[in-house]
């Protein structure tokens, strides 16, 4: 063993042990990787910084631009309202879709880009259902490792384990020749990870927030006591003026917005005033007109759901903001101030020295400290916040948080992720590059813009796998690679396959530790269709016990990319992947063993 494998080795244990103690942070460290391993002398300087030309870097940073793209179009919050639809109030329900819907997509695209893509979707259901996400993350991240083994698309050491196999003259393997173990494992995992959650803790209380809600706004305002939906008839006047001129009309003391269902968009509740009214919109009213009036519109009236607003909470936003000493709307009614015309938001209540003003508060004259509940557009709330200099802000109620601003931009977010799935699955160009192409058509089609790409982007976890990268070839050029496959081979050589696949399976998840589980496989994948050709035995199964073993990165936050990537949502530490993972991997070693010899005759 040379002195500079024994650094490497060195810098490698005192690595793990600032992981598994989690200080300093994992990007820290990572850090000080990049420092340390140039002053071995076994890396040169360019050579440990490659790996922030690594595509896989590149790949990541392109797959957050998308998953924010998915996420400002409101895409991300509507898959996550489906799930909990779905599972209703089971948790474990919740779990069960939530990892077959990720493996089902990682089956046909990066398992990297899948986890990216569904973490705000995990986020928003972990808020709105009042779990932990530490509860949801880690089975985020396995589903996402899982995903790699149900087609021969799905991960890279797939693809490196196929392109051995023809180098050395055999025939690769089919798309679905690894599904069948995939299937099982994924079955296992489910199972498993029902039963091994209640170890991940929880930690709902660790950043709670008394933060307002629509609903707790709504009550206080009274909003609901007074509410009205009513459907515009044929004959009704009110069609062809727009919501600005109805709320003009003394019958009706506020017209707060206007439902429409369209094909294909559902149905939109709109509070801009130029909106113009049309046969079959719903008008949502703060009174309840006379059934004169009713009849004289040509307004028949519509039940109110008790979440009402909430429904429409990423498409109309609230906010309050008080009535300043100096604020010239002192003395003035709401009608007066014509918000809708002024502001382009509607009041929806007015609470004076504590208390709600009733029905009758639009007009009634504002005082200094008088608060106001308005709803709009988000844009517009925001804009009626920063501009509106009668009125102070107070903080937005937590649905502002599910923003979708670009919602209208969804087909287009839409069509950017179908071509990159399409790209990557035929394979017409890497998958770093159809994920760039999707970015840029997210930016081409305003999804999203410069600033908000650049703030999509988790610069920490970049930081993390880059740093790493570089150890797997410190390690290939000090000869320890080689070095633990030699003792491999010693060890094993004369026993029977079975044995040997099991050992197998454990040096290539045991390297797959350090290194990234694609530059495991490049080095594993030889030396197995080496070793069954020695003892006379198929490749296939060799080939795909690596192949499995390669996508079994459960047992380190810095295994994969999949993992790294839920570590700070999750708010794990190094010890919950070992907890997890080490036992899983043993299952997953087990029905490796037990199936390919079955499957793939030795």
């Amino acid at each position: 063993m040379s002195g500079e494998l024994i650094l490497v080795l060195v810098l490698l244990a005192i690595t793990i042990v600032l992981f598994a103690i989690g200080r300093p942070r994992m990007d820290v460290v990572a850090v000080l990787v990049i420092v340390a391993l140039p002053l071995t002398g076994v890396l040169t300087v360019p050579e440990t910084l490659a790996g922030f030309a690594d595509p896989n870097v590149i790949l990541i940073a392109a797959l957050f631009v998308v998953g924010e793209g998915l996420s400002r179009t409101g895409v991300t919050y509507r898959l996550g309202d489906w799930l909990s639809a779905r599972a209703g109030s089971s948790t474990p329900g919740l779990i069960v879709l939530l990892m077959l819907s990720v493996a089902a997509l990682g089956a046909v695209m990066s398992s990297t880009g899948v986890v990216a893509i569904f973490i705000p979707v995990v986020l928003s259901i972990a808020a709105r259902t009042g779990l932990s996400p530490r509860q949801l993350m880690m089975p985020l991240s396995m589903a996402g490792l899982m995903s790699g083994m149900l087609t021969l698309i799905a991960t890279a050491p797939n693809l490196v384990v196929d392109a051995e196999l023809r180098r050395m003259g055999f025939d690769g393997f089919g798309f679905f020749s690894v599904t069948p173990f995939g299937l099982v494992i994924l079955a296992l995992g489910i199972g498993y990870i029902l039963l091994a959650r209640r170890f991940l803790g929880d930690d709902r209380g660790a950043s709670g927030s008394d933060r307002r809600t629509f609903g707790s706004l709504i009550a206080d305002y009274e909003v609901d006591s007074r509410t009205g939906r009513y459907r515009v008839g044929a004959a009704s006047p009110l069609i062809g003026r727009t919501l600005a001129a109805a709320d003009l009309a003394p019958s009706l003391s506020s017209v707060l917005g206007l439902e429409r269902t369209r094909f294909l968009r559902g149905t939109t509740l709109s509070t801009a005033g130029e909106t113009v009214v049309q046969r079959g919109d719903t008008l949502v009213l703060d009174i309840v007109p006379s059934p004169a009036e009713r009849r004289r519109l040509d307004l028949e009236r519509l039940d109110v759901v008790g979440d009402f607003f909430e429904s429409y909470a990423r498409q109309v936003g609230m906010a309050e903001v008080i009535v300043t000493p100096d604020s010239r709307a002192m003395g003035r009614s709401i009608r007066e101030l014509r918000f809708r015309t002024e502001y382009e938001v509607t009041v929806l209540g007015v609470r004076h020295a504590g208390h709600a003003a009733g029905a009758d508060f639009s007009d009634r004259r504002l005082h200094p400290g008088d608060t106001l509940l308005v709803a709009g557009g988000w844009n517009q709330i925001h804009r009626f916040r920063e501009e509106a200099r009668d009125f102070a802000p107070m903080d937005l109620p937590s649905e502002g948080d599910e923003v979708a601003p670009a919602a209208d931009r969804a087909p287009f977010a839409l069509l950017s992720v179908a071509v990159m799935i399409v790209l990557m699955v035929t394979g017409f160009v890497p998958n770093v590059i159809a994920a760039l192409i999707a970015a840029l058509m997210m930016g081409l089609f305003r999804v999203i813009d410069m600033p908000s790409a650049y703030r999509s982007i988790h610069w920490p976890t970049l930081l993390l796998i880059a740093g790493m990268l570089p150890f797997a070839q410190a390690l290939e050029v000090t000869g320890g690679i080689d070095l633990a496959a030699d003792a491999l081979l010693s060890a094993f050589g004369g026993a029977g396959p079975a044995v040997i696949l099991g050992a197998f399976f454990v040096t290539t998840a045991v390297i797959g530790l350090f290194v990234s589980n694609t530059a495991t496989a490049v080095l594993m994948a030889p030396i197995a269709i080496t070793a069954a050709d020695h003892l006379g035995a198929s490749p296939y199964p060799f080939a795909m016990v690596v192949m499995l073993a390669a996508s079994s990165a459960f047992m380190t936050p810095v295994s994969s990319p999949v993992n790294t990537l839920v570590v700070e949502p999750g708010r794990y530490r190094f010890g919950d992947f070992v907890r997890l993972g080490v036992p899983f991997t043993v299952l997953v070693l087990i029905v490796s063993v037990l199936m390919v010899p079955l499957l793939l005759p030795l």
